[in-house]
């Protein structure tokens, strides 16, 4: 039973970054429209909304100390996170952000190691996590001398995996609570909303309707509110509770994976032998993070 519900959790693992690694189809595409600011705010709408349909049952808070994790968690993983990564971009080269993103493994094993009981790291944790970051490098810069140093974006990139890796640390420990898995995204969700709200006043935010109702601009911002939102955080935060932070956070390595190759067969993009050296790599340093790596507490 404890082995199917880590299968479980494995499964639900690859399924959320599948779909993740494919968002930035969508994003690029309503990006023409739309602001990052609007998009994010948007697609959390509709997540948010989507879970309310989905399971309309009212989440009882038994103490106050645990809204104050609910209200970590939205405002790490939603408000903070997204906001620091669409800003390091408009600074630094995507290939500098895709990697750095990638250290947030790292950061979190350190966070779960110290504020989690049962979090252990492991010695084959970093020998993964340099052949993963070693692959995931050669994917993003794909083997040319585009690599320069950008500091404001680069630090704030290096700010967003950070504040994952919180996020990540925040989650498990709700998990602890024993809520719904829904209704704890769907609070998740509603905190993270609530503290983007003052942002939306110093930036642009005028969403066009007319844009909107686009066919190809509604799909994409169905697919990011219902699938990568609403769906994919319920099962990142059940696999979260299911494996551990840290056993969870190593599959994020296969995000430029997947976009990878989401590139070729959707953008006929082609594959260089470095980029494909590079997946080899990041799937090598993802196994080694996992073979023998002790699954954190599980509930009973």
């Amino acid at each position: 039973m404890e082995r199917r519900k880590e299968i479980q959790g494995h499964l639900f693992s690859l399924f959320t970054i599948f779909i993740w690694g494919t968002t930035f189809i969508s994003t690029k595409i309503l990006l023409k429209a739309f602001t990052p600011i609007e998009i994010l705010f948007i697609r959390f709408v509709i997540g948010f909304l989507a879970l309310l349909v989905l399971y309309p049952h009212r989440l009882n808070v038994k103490e106050r100390k645990q809204e104050l994790y609910f209200a970590g968690a939205g405002l790490c993983g939603i408000t903070l996170y997204f906001l620091l990564e669409n800003i390091a971009l408009t600074y630094t080269f995507a290939s500098n952000v895709g990697v750095i993103i990638s250290i947030a493994p790292f950061f979190t094993a350190i966070f779960a190691h110290l504020l989690l009981d049962g979090e252990k790291m492991r010695v084959q944790f970093f020998v993964g996590f340099a052949v993963a970051v070693a692959g995931i490098f050669l994917i993003s810069f794909n083997g040319s001398s585009n690599l320069k140093l950008n500091p404001l974006g680069d630090i704030l990139a290096v700010l967003a995996a950070v504040v994952w890796a919180i996020y990540s640390v925040l989650t498990k420990k709700i998990s602890g609570y024993h809520y719904h898995t829904i209704l704890v995204t769907r609070r998740i969700f509603f905190y993270g909303l609530l503290f983007m709200i003052p942002v939306l006043f110093f930036v642009q935010f005028e969403p066009d309707i007319s844009q909107i109702i686009k066919p190809v601009n509604l799909f994409n911002i169905l697919f990011l509110g219902l699938g990568a939102s609403a769906i994919c955080f319920v099962t990142w935060n059940y696999a979260l509770k299911i494996l551990g932070a840290v056993k969870t956070s190593v599959y994020i390595y296969m995000v430029p994976v997947i976009t990878v190759i989401t590139s070729v067969l959707i953008l006929h993009e082609t594959i260089t032998g470095i980029a494909a050296l590079g997946i080899l790599l990041t799937l090598a340093g993802l196994i080694i993070s996992e073979i023998k790596f002790p699954a954190g507490p599980r509930n009973k």
